[in-house]
């Protein structure tokens, strides 16, 4: 494999604007087949913005972006149809649709993008949901009867139904409790060994960067600051990089202190 066959993602020079607002300036980044890359960075930093470009919901001002190979630039309408078979995405809210039940949800993009019959699509959404580890029961349920640990998993599932080479991850764990965000982890490592995926997430959630990354991109000054490992990060001596690893373990621990005084709290008032 060449170097150009290792990158499966590959941003130069990405500037972004919205109206006299920039958001990006010159960004590089490089994603590499296999690992799981992480962007990380503080509020208004860019992340969802880029991850938006990556899937081709939005154009950056200018700049090149390739997508194994291809510069989205450039792509026809059926090019860009094709490309976009070969990823999956989570989306930050799960993104399932209410009026189906979770199956036709998981099984949705096989009907749009494949002529497999009905009942062999209802069979590869019920296994694709036992890969996720969800009851055998949760594909007759609506979205609504699931708990957001569930909807993840759900929403993962559908994410893989085409059995994609990319895999998106938008904020995987928001709104989770301690408990379901940890089998989030659990459940990303898995994925990840079983398709011998690539793996792009953003994500502010210090435990699965340190769980699950490979590399992390911390964004900062409309560019990517430092791409490496969490340890490397952790000791990078940037104010912006710095500042956001003390100030997100600082939110984390203001949380954990919260729920554990809580209880005590409630006590003392009903005396």
């Amino acid at each position: 494999m060449t170097a150009n066959e290792d990158i499966v993602i590959e941003m130069r020079k990405i500037c972004t604007r919205f109206g006299d607002h920039q958001v990006h300036t010159d960004l590089d980044l490089d994603v590499r087949r296999g690992e799981i890359l992480a962007i990380a960075g503080g509020s208004g930093s860019g992340k969802s913005v880029l991850l938006r470009e990556m899937i081709l919901l939005q154009r950056p001002t200018s700049g090149t972006i390739k997508i194994f190979g291809d510069d989205i630039s450039t792509l026809t309408d059926d090019k860009a149809h094709a490309l976009r078979q070969r990823w999956g995405v989570l989306f930050q809210h799960s993104g399932l649709f209410s009026s189906i039940n979770v199956r036709e949800n998981v099984g949705l993009p096989l009907r749009e993008h494949s002529s497999l019959a009905d009942a062999l699509i209802d069979d590869i959404a019920e296994w694709k949901l036992s890969l996720t580890g969800l009851p055998p029961d949760t594909g007759q349920k609506m979205p609504n009867e699931l708990s957001g640990g569930m909807l993840k998993r759900a929403a993962l599932a559908r994410a893989i139904a085409l059995d994609p080479e990319l895999l998106f991850l938008d904020e995987p764990t928001t709104g989770l409790d301690p408990t379901s965000s940890a089998g989030v982890d659990e459940l990303i490592l898995r994925t990840h060994a079983l398709y011998g995926l690539t793996i792009v997430m953003v994500t502010h959630d210090l435990d699965l960067l340190w769980a699950v990354s490979d590399r992390v991109a911390v964004l900062g000054e409309g560019r990517v600051l430092a791409v490496g490992s969490m340890e490397e990060l952790s000791h990078n001596p940037h104010p912006i990089i710095s500042a956001y690893f003390v100030d997100q373990r600082a939110a984390i621990l203001k949380t954990k202190v919260s729920k554990s005084t809580k209880p005590q709290e409630e006590k003392w008032k009903t005396k």
